[in-house]
């Protein structure tokens, strides 16, 4: 080993010992009435220790943690008064807003579990969800009341649970849990560390949406792994971007979950459109979660104000390099680029130093979780070779919901099958090649989507690119193209196998290329795949 190479794992190891030292001590924070802190604890720790802290910036108001802190006690209070009681399942319907956090946290207090839904989804699926969460109660705005009333007629669901608005709410002072109030009514309704706590449901990929089960353990535990592996926050005051959508995971986690830890500020974006954007950008954030297509956004608007982030990282989905390399050629900024899953409350791994890597790696895993590299055989296999993903850690969800057959199918002694393909460099760092039911195998070579599909972006007309696998009768699997551009369609197929011919491997390009004005995109910016197969 030369003296680079020993002088480079000597730096990493410092490192991964700094990180583990701080995880250690953030847990020593962390803990509360003799243990680990509940979610229900979370805003009552932050009213305790920052009460005069702002932490909510919306469009029209700001609140203090005290604030945040009374007003999510007199929701409770209202959750209490209609027979909701501990353990109880809440729904929250609800887009950005100060709203979203003083109701998410209200069921918290109440002691029932929170779960939070997209606010996208077909009637069918809003349907669906409701129904197999055995909701009983819906928090959201009078603005979306209509559109929940519509469901009584839905062959899915029987009967609407009780909803609940905003209007509903008596936010006077002489109100039962204002802040006139000495007493915390809820203080003893926390449950168990390991029970339910959030109930998330996928998006419904591969069928069904899945509820995925999450207990404060999970959630406190990938709080504080962020926390260790960012170490952004010595003196408390970070301004956090709550621009991706609040029903996520990702969002629940980097702009709710931290921001309280921390007694930090949320600057709260309505919605992903360019005019609110530039407004939230304007309240002077410090950090900024997003995923590639928001990045791309930003690429597009040019002159975004930036100057007060500190660090940019993306996660939900791959970062092209098309969308990396233009961001530093315009802002003069590097992206972070992580990984997770909602299963892992989500995050893995964060390529926090910035490091000029590929864009499908990923950095080391967090303090805290093991990862291992099978075969279809379960056997581990050696740096460099490209498997299953499996991780292990107190961050991985309990289970999914009222469905034991699916989550024996991902959970196996404690170790959880991410449905990732993956390997690891010398140096530890994780490289994601994309999902295992993506991958394309063409007369017993592997083609994944992700690799062909970087290329394809880096053609200059290309703004959007997916890759998918179909039968055809004597060849078996073949890779289709689905190309978003706004060039002559008919010529730029010829561009595009050229440019892949000069890239890869002739069983890699694709049969068709398939232009489109657009793609479709989930409400997290991933193309949805599922529906091009309809295609």
């Amino acid at each position: 080993m030369g003296v680079v190479s020993r002088l480079k794992d000597s730096l990493v190891g410092r490192k991964r010992g700094l990180e583990v030292t701080f995880y250690d001590e953030i847990k020593e924070r962390f803990s509360w009435s003799g243990g680990l802190l509940h979610v229900s604890d979370f805003l009552r720790r932050a009213f305790q220790m920052y009460s005069n802290n702002v932490a909510l910036i919306g469009t029209d108001r700001t609140l203090t943690y005290k604030e945040l802190y009374f007003r999510s006690l007199q929701v409770a209070h209202l959750l209490k008064q209609n027979g909701i009681t501990s353990r109880d399942h809440v729904l929250l319907y609800c887009e950005n807003s100060v709203e979203f956090y003083i109701f998410y946290y209200a069921i918290w207090l109440r002691g029932a579990v929170a779960v939070p839904i997209n606010i996208f989804l077909h009637e069918k699926e809003l349907a669906y969800i409701i129904k197999d969460s055995e909701s009983r109660a819906i928090l959201t705005l009078s603005s979306r009341v209509e559109k929940l009333e519509a469901l009584s007629g839905n062959d899915l669901l029987e009967k609407l649970p009780l909803v609940l608005t905003e209007k509903d709410i008596d936010w006077s002072e002489s109100a039962p849990c204002s802040m006139r109030s000495a007493d915390d009514p809820f203080a003893d309704q926390a449950l168990g560390i390991d029970a339910l706590a959030l109930l998330l449901y996928t998006s419904g990929t591969t069928g069904v949406p899945k509820g995925v089960m999450l207990s404060s353990r999970n959630i406190l535990t990938n709080s504080m792994q962020d926390y260790a592996r960012l170490r952004m926050f010595s003196d408390e005051r970070e301004r956090f971007l709550a621009v991706l959508p609040l029903f996520h995971v990702f969002a629940q986690n980097t702009c709710m979950w931290l921001p309280l830890l921390t007694g930090s500020v949320v600057i709260v974006v309505p919605r992903i459109e360019r005019r609110y954007i530039l407004d939230g950008l304007r309240k002077k954030p410090t950090l900024f979660f997003g995923f590639p297509a928001l990045y791309g956004l930003l690429c597009l608007m040019k002159t975004a104000p930036l100057e007060s982030i500190k660090r940019f990282v993306s996660g939900a989905d791959a970062m092209p390099d098309k969308i990396r390399v233009a961001f530093a050629m315009i802002y003069g900024r590097k992206i972070c680029s992580g990984y997770g899953l909602t299963e892992a409350a989500p995050v893995i791994a964060i390529n926090h130093d910035n490091e000029s890597l590929l864009t499908n790696v990923v950095g080391r895993p967090v303090v805290g979780i093991d990862c291992e590299i099978r075969d279809d055989s379960g056997k581990c296999l050696a740096s460099g070779e490209i498997g299953d993903l499996w991780v292990r850690g107190d961050n991985v969800m309990l289970g999914y919901y009222k469905a034991p057959e699916e989550t024996a199918k991902v959970l196996k002694d404690g170790w959880l099958n991410t449905g990732d393909l993956a390997s690891f460099d010398e140096n530890g760092n994780l490289a994601i090649q994309g999902r295992s039911k993506d991958l394309i195998i063409h007369k017993g070579f592997n083609i994944y989507p992700q690799e062909v599909e970087n290329v394809l972006m880096s053609h200059p007309a290309v703004f959007k690119a997916a890759v998918i696998g179909r039968n055809e009768a004597v060849v078996g699997q073949v890779p289709i193209a689905f190309i978003a551009t706004r060039d002559d369609k008919d010529r730029i197929e010829q561009s595009l196998r050229a440019l892949c011919s000069d890239n890869l491997a002739s069983y890699k390009i694709p049969r068709k290329f398939i232009c489109l004005d657009d793609l479709p995109m989930s409400p997290t910016g991933k193309i949805d795949k599922k529906q091009l197969q309809m295609r």
